[in-house]
């Protein structure tokens, strides 16, 4: 099976990974096309993230976190700490 060819819309549905990114982005100071050349894409590429419409690949989430200060799971987490299920170890 050959994966898809035009751009894929963000999982989290509501945008907030792409609010996350544009909010790192905007705290150190970058530009979309600031960003966009320290990951080596376009700068509709960076739009299309910061506005959900697309999901970055595995290898560019990392790019664009590394280039952010910050992590994967905290740009693209649906779930942040504190949410989602309990953990087995607080069981009592």
């Amino acid at each position: 099976m050959t994966p898809p060819s035009g751009p894929v819309r963000s999982p989290d549905g509501d945008g907030a990974a792409g609010t996350r990114v544009r909010a790192a982005r905007k705290e150190i100071g970058l530009t979309q096309q600031g960003l966009a050349a320290a990951v080596q894409v376009s700068r509709q590429t960076i739009i299309a993230m910061e506005t959900g419409d697309y999901a970055p690949s595995v290898y560019l989430a990392i790019k664009v976190a590394k280039a952010l200060r910050s992590s994967v799971e905290a740009l693209w987490d649906p779930e942040p700490p504190g949410e989602g299920l309990p953990r087995a170890a607080a069981a009592p």
